[in-house]
């Protein structure tokens, strides 16, 4: 293998003019996919239901086609998991990549075609490596192991020929030879599924390998960390991995967690944002800049972007890459290689960046609290939690938050139920430190609070080690890709985890 690594590497930074040629011509990148996507899809039974055939620019393609949500597209679905062909692209379907989004109780199939592992996510994964060797020529990455923290479920059958699991177990069964050269723990570990033996698994398999970087979820990462710390005796992650220098992460914000995990690894490391989902891998994080991941426009995904305003119309309005501004709030509409055609995805994203395109996820359309017209998104809730462990040293676990409505105890406020692997020593501190920064990232939240009229101050309710992962498991949620809802618009969450035994 440490002769292979080199030749990998090299041929990774190979790859570095073909991003280029995307980044600076961005506009025309984007519609060719467009044009390869509607070629094949005309083979379909969407396609012909729509007159694929008939559509010759991005103009004809939105008027013909409505923007779906699963639920409009679920019909389609449906009909390829019980073995049809030919339904919503052009190439057999396989495999089903199962999402529950955030921790609804109802999953979702997403169809997982060879185009869209390869020109998608292999394709964006290898884009990723590239872009990482061009900022840090000096790398050793390849030299050691990538740990893989992921794969909840285990593979299962629909029928002969198709299957389905969480996205990072069907990448990793249909993993190019190569990727299990630098790749662990081995197959049969990665892909357990019950997380408290996984985790021990993993922590003994891994803690005597030479690992040169970590992927996945910071909360399972942070307990896999500290039992490898506990097996070994060591002090920090450097002591038992010398090597390691990145960690990859996604989908959820790093903000609380990053000061944790500098005091775990114990030495400087680069850690890299990724925007990858069942749906399609967006966009990865080129710069040191946290802020902002570089939109992926040359991997078989067509992009639009509907101002969130327009959500709930009858005719959303969406416009491309050439209409979309800094700082302005849109979700994401895609048309992949998968077979989703103006699928709406559910995230809300900013672009902080036009040249090249980059952005940032702030959010879910349905995750926000908005009961007293206060409009918290996700991104103005992490950087608070972030602010307010900054400014008393306090760490945390996780978090969930949604109103208390107005009673005769009160008017209205918001409750945080929160797991610390810190708790603040003055909670007064962390409250108005708390409170502080929402008012400082979000105008609508600080006139609410005015004389706390509206809204008085966070009542913060600290829970005990483990009580989210009571709720996941009894939501039968537990582990992986699956995480607790940050924000929820009534008291549903807060109460299952409150009253869980």
């Amino acid at each position: 293998m440490k002769l292979l690594s080199p030749a990998i590497s090299t041929l990774a930074r190979l790859r570095s003019w073909r991003i280029d040629a995307w980044m600076h011509h961005p506009i025309s990148a984007q519609r060719e996919v467009l044009q390869d996507l509607v070629t094949a899809g005309q083979y379909t039974a969407f396609g012909r239901q729509y007159e694929f055939s008939k559509l010759f620019n991005t103009r004809s393609f939105k008027q013909a086609i409505p923007i779906h949500e699963y639920e409009d597209i679920k019909p389609y679905i449906d009909r390829i998991l019980s073995g049809e062909e030919h339904v919503l692209w052009n190439t057999p379907i396989h495999w089903f990549a199962k999402s529950s989004g955030t921790t609804s109780d109802r999953s979702k199939f997403i169809p997982v075609s060879q185009e869209s592992l390869e020109d998608g996510h292999y394709k964006a994964a290898k884009d990723v490596l590239s872009l990482y060797y061009m900022h840090h020529p000096e790398s050793d990455l390849l030299t050691g192991k990538g740990l893989v923290i992921g794969g909840s479920h285990t593979i299962n059958s629909l029928h002969e020929e198709a299957h389905y699991g969480d996205l990072s177990a069907v990448l990793m069964q249909n993993t190019p030879f190569w990727g299990n050269w630098i790749r662990t723990p081995e197959l049969k570990i990665a892909l357990m599924d019950e997380w408290e033996s996984k985790i021990e698994h993993l922590a003994a398999s891994t803690l005597n390998e030479n690992v040169t970087s970590v992927s996945g979820v910071p909360t399972w990462t942070l307990v896999l960390f500290q039992r490898i710390l506990e097996l070994t005796g060591k002090s920090t992650i450097k002591e038992v991995w010398p090597s390691l220098e990145l960690y990859m992460h996604g989908g959820v914000s790093f903000h609380p967690y990053r000061e944790q995990f500098k005091r775990l690894i114990g030495g400087d490391i680069h850690y890299l944002e990724m925007y990858n989902a069942s749906e399609g891998f967006f966009a990865a994080q080129d710069l040191a800049d946290p802020d902002g991941m570089l939109l992926f426009l040359d991997h078989g995904i067509f992009y639009e972007f509907m101002p969130i305003e327009e959500y709930g119309k009858d005719e959303p309005r969406t416009i491309g890459l050439n209409k979309v501004e800094l700082n302005h709030q849109y979700a994401p509409v895609i048309s992949t290689n998968g077979g989703l055609w103006r699928y709406l995805m559910g995230d809300t994203i900013e672009f902080t960046s036009l040249r090249p395109f980059r952005l940032k996820v702030v959010g879910r359309l349905k995750l926000y609290i908005n009961a007293f017209g206060e409009e918290v998104i996700i991104d103005n809730a992490e950087r608070a939690m972030a602010d307010a462990c900054r400014t008393t040293g306090a760490v945390v676990n996780d978090y969930t938050a949604g109103p208390v409505y107005f009673s005769n105890e009160g008017n209205g406020a918001h409750q945080w139920l929160i797991e610390f692997e810190q708790a603040p020593t003055d909670r007064d501190a962390f409250i108005q430190a708390l409170d502080a920064s929402l008012k400082q990232h979000n105008s609508d939240y600080e006139a609410k609070r005015h004389k706390s009229i509206a809204l008085r101050e966070p009542v913060v309710t600290p829970l005990p080690k483990g009580q989210f992962n009571k709720w996941l498991k009894q939501k039968n949620k537990l582990g992986g890709q699956h995480k607790v809802p940050r924000l929820s618009n009534d008291r549903k969450i807060i109460e299952e985890v409150l009253s869980c035994k």
